[in-house]
């Protein structure tokens, strides 16, 4: 009986989030969902953090690289 809640909580959550994160957030809600649904029935809780893991990683795989020296070397 808490699948229903889990689905609505996931497209809650997609709703929410705008198309760039939505990506991650999506992502991270399923696997979420579902590794929380296994790890003791806390399935929603699990898709809310696995959302916010997902649209900060998608973040940090959209943000341009740093231009960085090797250490022990200067950039000139």
């Amino acid at each position: 009986m808490k699948t229903l809640p889990t689905l609505l909580a996931i497209a809650l959550l997609a709703l929410a989030a705008n198309a760039a994160e939505a990506k991650g957030c999506l992502k991270g809600a399923v696997v979420g969902g579902v590794a929380g649904h296994y790890a003791g029935h806390h399935g929603v809780i699990g898709a809310i953090a696995g959302c916010a893991y997902g649209r900060h990683h998608a973040k940090e795989q959209a943000r341009p690289p740093q231009d960085q020296a090797p250490p022990g070397q200067e950039k000139i």
